[in-house]
């Protein structure tokens, strides 16, 4: 392109609508997907039209944004947008993906706006909270409810990437959290991602399959159970079956989707070692290993009849927590309080960096338990001594700095401010401490376990701020203020100039 030294300074508008439309696409395609199954269940013909007109729309308004950002190149000199443009570009379009999400939802059942929108949240940020009755529910919206939960845990950005790629790759990825990539080119990451995670859903499907669901069944929980989602198809959840081989295959599907992606592909590669090398991956199993103690020894025993089943139960309850996954095999009502306490703190604790898992983050606590650990032996050492600190990611070794302790000392502050906050204020919808807590710990944590709190009765305050809990835990804090902010600036600005216009 040739550029007259008179032109206009570059402009980042089209490259940050193309951007936006390529996200309204995989949208409108993630929406309309469910009618595949439509010939199999020919009686919910009816359905159809709740899916194919949010999800026509969103893919014909994405279409329309491209086509203006690429004739806008033509004729402009345009710049990639940059990390700050791409955050705000990202959160518009999982608001977005929330509002035109919730249609099928609210066409497909009794749910009123507020409870559409949650369910839809719920499904996106892989949470599993849900207000739909799915015993009455047609076939459709709980497949659609699982499809929504399996784009959402690869990310709308990686989606995004694997199918048009971008010059601006880096910053819709880091945007969402996606600081480490599997290969340099962030486009070739993101397919390499989709394909990992695609082998996943395909073996899950066919190992759950095999081990006693039916096909339709089988699908749905495999989409949920490696996007860590836990939509289910039953109201008992994976309870529903009291199967041994299911609750195994099960587990195997949410540790893999709690791995990092990169820790995943490391271990798919068979290397092993550099694989058990990484922090994420030690403290994952130590940590179910104490926690199944814990809930098994001070809150099941003896409560369920047989040994095996208990130790089934404790396993299975850590497994779900620590992986933000939230499938159940039974309730939390008659728990000793300890072992709820236990799953707070999985909960909280969350799974890998860079997975499909929600919570701090596993690498985020491996960083504090070393620098805590590192301020100890400095007690114990001579004043010159020097104290250096690794940890991987991946096949990758990189030294502990003082950036990322203070980094990860911020997000474990702010996340902590924000559950305080959300429990205070499902207490003051009427609800006791320790269930608004676990409840709020599931929502922020992207879990989906439930005391009870989450229900079609529950108050317009409690649903909204579960949702706004959901949003900001996936979109981890920092990309959703950065956004607001940046917008702000934006608006403030061009009012400004406006304003000095004679």
């Amino acid at each position: 392109m040739t550029v007259s030294v008179f032109q206009d300074p570059p402009v980042v508008w089209p490259s940050g609508l193309s951007a936006l439309g390529a996200i309204l696409i995989v949208v409108g395609a993630t929406i309309v997907s469910p009618l595949v199954a439509l010939p199999f269940y020919s009686n919910e013909l009816a359905y159809a039209g709740v899916y194919l007109i949010p999800g026509i729309s969103a893919l014909f308004s994405g279409m329309t944004m491209i086509l203006i950002g690429k004739h806008s190149r033509k004729i402009m000199w345009v710049m990639p947008i940059g990390e700050r443009d791409a955050t705000l570009v990202l959160v518009a379009g999982w608001v977005i993906a929330f509002l035109v999400g919730a249609a099928p939802i609210a066409a497909s059942t009794d749910l009123d706006f507020a409870r559409s929108v949650f369910e839809s949240v719920s499904g996106w940020t892989t949470t599993g909270l849900s207000v739909v009755d799915v015993e009455k529910a047609p076939r459709l919206l709980l497949l659609y409810r699982s499809t929504i939960q399996l784009v959402g845990g690869a990310g709308l950005a990686i989606a995004m990437l694997s199918v048009f790629g971008s010059s601006s790759g880096m910053g819709i990825a880091r945007a969402e959290g996606r600081t480490y990539q599997l290969a340099p080119q962030v486009a070739h990451s993101a397919s390499l991602v989709v394909r990992l995670y695609a082998g996943y859903v395909i073996g899950g499907s066919i190992l759950l399959t095999l081990s006693g669901m039916s096909v339709y069944d089988a699908i749905n929980h495999s989409f949920a159970a490696v996007s860590t989602g836990g939509f289910s198809t039953r109201y008992l959840s994976i309870g529903y079956w009291d199967s041994p081989l299911i609750e195994a295959a099960t587990i195997v599907l949410m540790i893999l989707g709690n791995l990092n992606f990169i820790t995943a592909f490391v271990l798919v590669r068979g290397k092993f070692r550099a694989f058990w090398r990484n922090g994420e991956v030690r403290l994952l199993a130590v940590a179910i290993g104490i926690a199944s103690a814990l809930i098994f020894g001070l809150a099941v025993r003896g409560m369920y009849g047989s040994l095996s089943k208990e130790i089934r139960i404790a396993v299975f309850e850590t497994v779900t927590a620590i992986t933000t996954t939230g499938f159940s095999t039974v309730g939390y009502t008659d728990w000793k309080p300890v072992g709820v306490h236990v799953l707070i703190i999985l909960m909280t604790l969350g799974g890998g960096v860079c997975s499909t898992a929600g919570g701090i983050k596993q690498l985020r606590v491996v960083i504090l338990l070393k620098s805590a650990l590192r301020e100890v032996r400095r007690l114990c050492l001579p004043r010159s001594a020097i104290l250096v600190d690794r940890i991987f990611i991946g096949e990758d070794e990189t030294f502990l700095g003082d950036r990322k302790i203070a980094e990860a000392g911020a997000f474990v502050f702010v996340y902590i401010a924000a559950l305080s906050l959300g429990a205070a204020i499902l207490v003051a919808g009427g609800h006791e401490f320790l269930p608004s807590l676990f409840e709020f710990a599931s929502a922020l944590g992207t879990v989906g376990l439930s005391v009870g709190v989450t229900s079609v009765s529950a108050p317009d305050s409690a649903i909204w701020a579960m949702s706004a809990g959901m949003f900001l835990g996936r979109l981890e804090f920092f990309a959703v203020f950065a956004s607001v902010v940046y917008a702000g600036n934006r608006i403030a600005k061009a009012a400004g100039r406006k304003s000095r216009r004679p």
